[in-house]
């Protein structure tokens, strides 16, 4: 599944400015950005339910046109369920939608409402479920068709640590069938767990995209330094620490940010040099990389 250069405007405003993003069979991405950076315009670009102004959208190297678009599972950010019918029933009218034979879709259903949990609540009117579980039923239509791609517009929004656990093993189940996913979510630590690969939307454009580990290549580097005999002052003076500051949950533990190297890679050799020089200071009890959380890497592109 792929974007391909999408451009969109609002009355003047530009939201899409070029947005390409591939996701590959089997692959869970995830796709972040702020609050009316675009992320849900470009899911309804690919879904048909926006015209573009320019670019495509392709499954399986094909423009996406009706016929593809009833082999996508999708799950808008706003819920479209029908609270007054059974959970059950309006899975298997969506099945029927999307031309699965009666039979095959009672079968699905019955399916997916055990491995989301809700298999005892099949009869009952989706009004009376929890929120939690209305999100479940949620991606069960979504799901309910065996669909070739998942496009899925915030769908962990609002759901407890059983839901998003529920949740997250049906995406790596479909994930590992071949199917492409993508999501976009405000929650990075979740993405972060989940995601194959992440893209960044920012000013209109793909920022930044690539796996998680990539992605911190291309961050900051820190570095975590306790010895009791060095300061931040000391630290920050050496080559190589651009930045130095105290760990406020250890009295001798530096939280240091460092250079790289000119192709990117850790620059070993001021490393080393630091670590000689606070060796001769007293005791290192610690030198070791700290991981960036995608939290501050996303913070980092969306500031620059």
């Amino acid at each position: 599944m792929a974007l391909v250069g999408l451009r969109k405007s609002y009355g003047g405003r530009t939201v899409l400015d070029g947005v390409d993003l591939a996701v590959a069979p089997g692959e869970i991405h995830g796709f972040v950005g702020a609050n009316g950076a675009g992320k849900t315009t470009a899911m309804r670009i690919a879904l048909g339910v926006l015209a573009a102004d320019a670019g495509r959208a392709y499954l399986d190297g094909a423009v996406i046109d009706e016929g593809l678009r009833r082999r996508i599972g999708y799950m808008p950010e706003e819920r479209g369920l029908y609270p007054r019918e059974s959970v059950a029933g309006q899975l298997t009218y969506f099945a029927r939608l999307h031309g699965v034979p009666a039979a095959r879709a009672r079968e699905q259903v019955a399916g997916l409402l055990e491995l989301l949990g809700l298999a005892d609540r099949a009869g009952d009117a989706v009004q009376t479920l929890s929120l939690g579980n209305q999100q479940r039923v949620q991606l069960a239509a979504a799901l309910v068709h065996d669909p070739a791609a998942l496009v899925l517009d915030e769908p962990f929004s609002g759901l407890d640590p059983v839901a998003v656990t529920v949740m997250s093993a049906a995406l790596r189940r479909r994930a590992a069938a071949g199917v492409p996913v993508l999501f976009s979510s405000h929650q990075l630590d979740l993405v972060e767990r989940l995601c194959d690969r992440v893209s960044i939307l920012a000013g209109g454009r793909i920022a930044v995209s690539g796996t998680v580990a990539g992605l911190r290549a291309r961050g900051p580097r820190r570095l975590a330094l306790d010895c009791p005999g060095v300061d931040a002052a000391w630290a920050v003076a050496r080559d190589g620490v651009t930045a130095a500051e105290p760990d406020p949950t250890a009295p001798s533990r530096l939280l240091l940010t460092m250079s790289r190297a000119a192709d990117g890679t850790a620059d070993e050799a001021a490393e080393q040099g630091l670590l000689t020089a606070a060796l001769a200071r007293g005791p290192v009890r610690e030198f070791a990389p700290v991981t960036v959380p995608l939290t501050e890497l996303y913070q980092e592109v969306v500031r620059s």
